[in-house]
Parts: structure tokens; sequence; C-alpha cells
């Protein structure tokens, strides 16, 4: 699973948004040349969409089952949010603590559920995660089954969820097609949209005895037009990625799977599908 966290220096800040700027210019320039060339990409499977209109403007093997690694949580957010509120209090059962990550939960401990769940989309903070299946669901087991019954309810007949958090295992899968109508679904939540589009925030146990600096693992959203959503890693999936991005009245998502230098592949795709719309619009 994946623990990169972003860095946090306005030098690295402004690097980033410099290279990750949307030129009105430069689009105005390609409209007028004639169609945006289809960017190269290298992924095991890409899938890019307009929200609103639901217009594909990029796809590759967007049907193909494959590993999603965390991924997995949006699925998992989703539930929790559908099921229980997030001013709960999760009092972290010590069955959740298999999977030691970033967050160091102690058995016994208490959150609000909105925090491990931020800690859990921004930080893919596998304890959290698994804390939030077990106070959700009664037990992991019934939880990742309440996955499943969402996931055949939207009718994602491509995936399948065999743990809460995304880690490699036999008959754990879903597609890029699914992961975006999974994704649209869950923005539609304002707590979720709020949560993946968080760059550092500070939870803090109930007590007030234990404080958390979340930082988050998507270098994407330092450019400010990037609302989201989420990322992925683990050995068999690879590089795994969600971005959203509105701009200019277009709400763009794209699911990379497996994808070489993720980073650089996302935002050549998304200034491709915003200058794909702009043309269309001229």
């Amino acid at each position: 699973m994946e623990w990169r966290f972003l860095v946090g220096s306005l030098s690295a800040a402004l690097v980033m948004t410099a290279g990750a700027a949307w030129p009105c210019a430069a689009f105005e320039q390609d409209a007028r040349a004639g169609p945006p060339d289809r960017p190269a990409v290298h992924a095991s499977a890409l899938y890019l969409v307009e929200l609103g209109s639901g217009r594909v403007l990029f796809e590759k093997d967007a049907a193909r089952r494959l590993p999603p690694a965390s991924l997995t949580k949006i699925m998992t957010a989703l539930v929790a949010l559908e099921t229980a509120s997030p001013d709960q209090v999760v009092q972290v059962d010590g069955r959740a603590l298999v999977h030691r990550s970033s967050l160091k939960l102690h058995a016994g401990e208490q959150f609000l559920l909105r925090d491990l769940l931020t800690a859990m989309l921004v930080t893919s903070a596998n304890d959290a995660c698994e804390a939030v299946a077990w106070h959700v669901g009664g037990d992991a087991d019934r939880f990742v089954m309440m996955m499943n019954e969402r996931a055949r309810a939207l009718g994602l007949a491509d995936t399948h969820f065999v743990n809460a958090c995304g880690f490699d295992a036999p008959g754990h899968f879903s597609t890029a097609a699914d992961l975006a109508a999974l994704t649209g679904k869950a923005l539609q939540a304002p707590e979720f949209s709020m949560m993946v589009r968080t760059v550092v925030r500070e939870i803090s146990s109930v007590d007030g005895k234990r404080q958390v600096s979340l930082h988050s693992t998507n270098e994407l959203l330092l450019d400010p037009d990037v609302n989201g959503v989420k990322t992925g890693y683990t050995s068999k999936a690879g590089r795994c990625l969600i971005a959203s991005m509105f701009k200019d009245g277009h709400r763009l998502l794209l699911v990379g799977m497996n994808v070489t230098d993720r980073w650089e592949q996302a935002t050549r795709l998304l200034r491709y599908g915003h200058a794909v719309l702009q043309q269309s619009s001229n």
C-alpha cells in the first residue's frame, strides 16, 4: 500500500503548480490549430470522462478487470457515509489492527468516524480503514459483504471486493470504468468531496490526548484546478490514481490503473480532456 507523503514546502508547490498549469492561451491556440493530439500513455487501463455529460474523452482497456489497490477505499468511504453518521465516535477494535500503518492506532482509542475516513482517504491509512470497517459492519467480513452489495446496486458488474482496504487478493478486482462510476457517485456526497480534496489536516482522538497530522498522498492537489480524489499502490496493482478536475464549468474524472509516471501522465491527460471540451464549446 502507499505511504508516500506530499512535500509541503512552498517551493515544491510552486514547481508543481507551474508544471501543471492550464494556460488559456495555449488552449486557444490548440483550438485554432485543430483537434488536440491524443497523448501517448503507459498504463494497464485508463478512463477519462466528463462527469456532467458522461462523455468519454479517452479510454484504454477500461473494462479490463485489474487489482484496484487503495482505490478500493472509495467504496469503503461511500458505504460508511451512507450507513453511519460522520459524527459517530469509533472505538478502535483491536481486531482491526492487523495492518498497522501511518495512523498507528491503538485498541480502545476513540476517534470521530469523519476523522478516520479522512485519514483513510488522505493518507491511505489502512488501520483507519479497518477500524471503519469493523465499526460500520460489525466485523470485516460483514463490511465487505456490504461493499459488494453496494457495487451490485450501482451496476458495477466487473467489480468484486475481498477486503476493505485494497490489499491484493484473489477475487479482488475492478475496472477503470467501474471505478469512474463509483467515484462519480461518491463525489455527490459533500463529506466525501471535502475529504478527498484535503492536502493537510490535523485530527485528534476524542479525548484530545493524541493529535495526528495528515498529509495527502495526491501530488496533483497542488494544482488549484484539481480537487481529488485518491491514489493507490500495491506490488500487483502498480501505481493507481483517480483524479478529479473542475475548470471552465467542466468536471473531468480520470481513472488510471498501473500507470507509469502517473503524475506526468495524469496532468497530460487532464490537459488533453480540457482542450477537447474547450474545442467543443467554441
